[in-house]
Formats: structure tokens, C-alpha cells, sequence
């Protein structure tokens, strides 16, 4: 079996572990990690050959940017409590604690080499907990606290990883030249990620055409990574940048832009999460492999690392949580976030494609030509914490959600939903009303559309209106659905007539695909 086929067989069954991890109730992460080891150890699966200095660029920026076009820099803003606590400062403290214990474990290894650990299995995989996440219907505000996480983690932890590389390869370290090159590198990224936002969604503008700018969008990331990793600035932290600053400057009237890209790049990290924790299952039996009769004592150690890296979370969230309760309240947030769900946020800290991607990405080699100090163990130790935080953590956390009764408020988002579509109409109609004062709208058509507008509105908002105008909406409301599932069938009609049409000899396809094209983006807009 050649690397195409495994790539091929890693992403059908990528595709199909979402569907069966619903119906068996494990999370696709999980069952991906398994199909990567499951096909490891057949003999016709040769080992996966990669470059360690490619899987960064190749595997993080898709998802990054994937991730950081769902979200604000105005949420970032508004999250600033949980990017300090969590992903800086606790990536810190669990750099620092877990390089402690490993030191005291093997003392003959270079303290770069246990900074190099803690930091490479300090952050939690947003991708990872959001996945399992996903289907428990958690709190939203949990879930953003996870994502937020996520995203910014990684900056502090891949900074920390490079300084400890480089202090390993060239017997060098200083702490003030760390500190030093941590503040440059950030500068850097920042630089880089707004002047390839800026000229980006220029270009954008230019192009016109949403397929062109989904896939300049599918490149720039990586060309901001690469090039900020080559200006000796932070790759992770100029693709947030360059994510946070497009999606601030989103055009409204863009549809078939967002139509397009929102189904891209679902695909995108769909497939790329999948193939990442493929190789998680993968090279998990590599690296057994490699370190041949050694595991056994090598695996006292990495459960100690585990129990360092889970315990610290815990020990860190509590007072953690309190304090972001006090500034939260200071700030008038609505609800504190409550013990058990900081027990949950606890156990969904799990690692899995950074972490892997880190340990995979460690230079075989130091200056002078000798191999990496403790690589084996370092890879062992680190495949060691994904595994127990991915499978056990990941199959357990349904389990803990249901005990602990942690769920959504769906009352509160179908408040919040409704809220959002009165701003709407009311917005309409205040467009209406500005159009009929300048005369441009015949009395007629004011009347339907304001009709309408005012219909959604009692709909939304049975409250705001008279008994009369709850009547005739309700009634208008079941001429619109009557309406719309007539015009439906109208646009399928219209649909299977062109595609007779394609299949007719001179047929121009291109130019039935584009009036195709307009008839699925006309039944979208109902």
C-alpha cells in the first residue's frame, strides 16, 4: 500500500467516522485516532514518511484560520479574561510544571529539552474539545471559552516550543534574550498577518468572483505563517491576525462569498482534522516501535507527565474560575461561570493535532550533527498525553456532562435568536421608510413590503403588536410557507430543466452551471 492510498483510505474514513460517531456516540477525533493505529499495525501500511519542518505549515494554518474566521477581534476583546488565564498564563504554568517533574525524572537531560516538552503538550486542542464538545449542548458560553482557548494557546505555546528548540540545537539559552524574542516575534506576527489582511482583502475586492477569492483565501494563510516563521516572528499568531482582521472586514452584501466559503472550509477542516489525527493513531505505534524494550520504563514517566499536565488544569481553573467571576461581574456579565462547569471545562482540556504536530516537527538533528537529546522520549511522552486526554477524556466526557447536568439554555438563545431577528426588521423598515420619504417607492409596494416586514415582527414578537396584527400575521405566516413551498417547487422545476438542457448536444455546461448557480443561490435566500 502506497502513501496516496493511505491518504485516500485517511480521508474516507474521515468522512465517514463523522456519521458513525453520532450513531455509536464517539466523538470522530476519537475514532480517526483508532483507524490511524488500527491501520499502523497492518503489515501492508508502510510507516508515514513526512518532513518534521512541513507538518506545522501543512497542518496548523487551515485550521487556524478555519477556526479564527468563526469568531471577532471585538469577541477576542470582549474574551481578554480567558486569553490571559488560560492561554498565556496557564500554558505557562503547565510549561513550567511539567518541565519540572521531567527534569527531576531525568536529570541528565537538558532543561531546554523538558521546556521543549511542557510546551509542545501544555495547550488543548481546540479542534479536539469543540469536536466532542459539539454534540453534548454544552452552554454557548462554554463553548466559546474552549474556542478562545483553543485559538490562542497555541501562540504562547508554539513561541515557548521555538525558543526551547533553538536553546537545544545550539547549547544556547538566555532568558532575556527569550523574553526578548518572544515580544519580537509577536510584533512580527502582528505585522504580518494585518499588511497580508490589508492587501488580501484589496485583492479580494478585485477578484470579484467568489471561487477566486476562496482560493486565495485557502493560500494566504499559509503564505502568512511561512512568512512570518521566516522573519523569525510567531506563524500562529499571523494567521489569527490575518483571520481576525478579514472577518472584521466582511461585506454584508457578499452572499455567494460566504455561501461558497463557509462550505470550503468546512471541508477544509473536516478533512485536515481528520488526516491529522490519522497520523495521531499512526505514529503512536511508530514511536513504540522506535523505542523498542525502553517503553516500559519510559511509561512510568509519561504518566507522571499525564498526571502533571491534567492535575494542573484543574488546580489553575478553580481559582481561576472564581476570578473571572469577580472581574465578570465588575464588568456586568450575565452569568458566572458555575463549579460543575468548570469541572467539565476541566476534562475537555484535551490535546491532539498541535501537540502532535510539535512533536513530530522536532529537528532530528543539533548543531555538530548529534541526534536530538531524549527525542524518543520526548515523542513517546507526548503521544502518551494525547492519548489518555484524546480517548479517555474524550469517551469519559459525555459521561461527566450528564452526571454533572451541564447543558444549554435553549430558552436563553431562542431569546437571543429572536432578539437578533426584531433588530433585523426593524432595520428593514427602517430602510423602507427612509426609501418612501425620498419618493422612490409607489404607496402599493410600500404596503406589501411593510406588511411583511411587520408580519415577521409580530411573529418574532407577539408582545409588540395588537391582537388584529397577531391574527393577520399569523395568517400571512401560513400564506408565506404555502408561498414558499410553491416557489420551491418552481425553482426544482426550473432546475431539472436545465440540467436537460446540459445534457443536450452544443449545450454550453459553464453557462448552464452559472444560471444553475443563481437558481440555488435564489432558493437559499428563502
Amino acid at each position: 500500500m502506497d502513501q496516496l492510498t493511505i491518504l485516500f483510505a485517511i480521508g474516507l474514513a474521515t468522512i465517514f467516522s463523522v456519521p458513525i460517531g453520532r450513531r455509536i456516540g464517539l466523538p470522530s477525533p476519537v475514532l480517526m485516532t483508532l483507524f490511524g493505529a488500527a491501520m499502523a499495525l497492518l503489515p501492508q501500511v508502510p510507516n508515514p514518511n513526512l518532513r518534521p519542518d512541513l507538518i506545522l505549515p501543512l497542518v496548523l494554518p487551515p485550521l487556524l484560520f478555519a477556526a479564527a474566521r468563526r469568531t471577532h477581534w471585538r469577541q477576542f476583546k470582549a474574551s481578554w479574561r480567558t486569553v490571559l488565564l488560560l492561554a498565556i498564563l496557564l500554558v505557562l504554568v503547565t510549561t513550567a510544571a511539567v518541565a519540572g517533574v521531567f527534569s527531576v525524572l531525568n536529570p541528565g537531560m537538558p532543561i531546554g529539552v523538558a521546556v521543549l516538552l511542557g510546551a509542545l503538550i501544555s495547550p488543548p486542542d481546540p479542534v479536539a474539545a469543540t469536536a466532542v464538545a459539539g454534540d453534548l449542548s454544552l452552554p454557548r458560553r462554554l463553548i466559546s471559552t474552549l474556542e478562545t482557548e483553543g485559538l490562542f494557546n497555541d501562540v504562547t505555546a508554539v513561541v515557548i516550543y521555538s525558543v526551547a528548540v533553538s536553546s537545544v540545537v545550539s547549547h544556547h539559552f538566555s532568558g532575556w534574550e527569550a523574553l526578548g524574542e518572544f515580544a519580537l516575534s509577536a510584533v512580527i506576527a502582528v505585522a504580518v498577518g494585518l499588511v497580508l489582511g490589508w492587501c488580501s482583502n484589496r485583492a479580494m475586492g478585485l477578484l470579484g468572483d467568489a471561487t477566486l477569492q476562496v482560493s486565495l483565501s485557502l493560500l494566504i494563510p499559509t503564505a502568512a505563517y511561512v512568512a512570518a516563521d521566516h522573519l523569525h516572528g510567531s506563524g500562529v499568531l499571523a494567521v489569527l491576525v490575518y483571520g481576525l482582521y478579514l472577518s472584521d472586514k466582511i461585506d454584508a452584501d457578499d452572499v455567494a462569498y460566504r455561501l461558497v466559503g463557509t462550505a470550503f472550509w468546512d471541508i477544509v477542516e473536516l478533512l485536515v482534522t481528520g488526516f491529522a489525527f490519522g497520523l495521531i493513531g499512526q505514529e503512536l505505534y511508530v514511536v513504540v516501535r522506535d523505542v523498542g524494550d525502553r517503553w516500559t520504563s519510559l511509561l512510568g514517566d509519561a504518566f507522571a507527565v499525564v498526571a502533571v499536565v491534567v492535575f494542573t488544569r484543574l488546580l489553575w481553573l478553580l481559582p481561576a474560575a472564581w476570578l473571572a467571576n469577580r472581574m465578570g461581574r465588575a464588568e456586568g456579565d450575565d452569568k458566572p461561570i458555575t463549579m460543575r462547569e468548570t469541572v467539565v471545562m476541566w476534562w475537555a482540556g484535551m490535546r491532539g493535532v498541535v501537540t502532535v504536530a510539535l512533536a513530530l516537527a522536532i529537528p532530528l538533528t543539533i548543531n555538530g550533527g548529534q541526534a536530538f537529546p531524549g527525542r524518543d522520549a520526548l515523542l513517546f511522552t507526548a503521544f502518551a498525553v494525547v492519548l489518555f486526554t484524546l480517548v479517555v477524556q474524550g469517551l469519559t466526557l459525555p459521561v461527566l456532562v450528564r452526571l454533572l447536568k451541564v447543558d444549554a439554555d435553549d430558552q436563553a438563545e431562542r431569546e437571543a435568536e429572536k432578539r437578533l431577528w426584531y433588530r433585523v426588521a426593524k432595520a428593514e423598515l427602517r430602510q423602507l421608510n427612509a426609501a418612501a420619504e425620498n419618493g422612490s417607492v409607489p404607496d402599493e409596494l410600500y404596503d406589501r413590503l411593510a406588511t411583511r416586514r411587520q408580519g415577521r415582527l409580530a411573529q418574532a414578537f407577539p408582545e409588540s403588536v395588537d391582537d388584529e396584527m397577531r391574527a393577520a400575521a399569523k395568517k400571512r405566516y401560513g400564506e408565506v410557507k404555502r408561498l414558499q413551498a410553491l416557489d420551491q417547487e418552481m425553482i426544482a422545476a426550473g432546475r431539472r430543466e436545465l440540467l436537460a438542457a446540459r445534457a443536450e448536444p452544443g449545450s454550453d455546461p459553464e453557462l448552464v452551471d452559472r444560471v444553475m448557480r443563481r437558481l440555488d443561490l435564489r432558493s437559499e435566500r428563502h
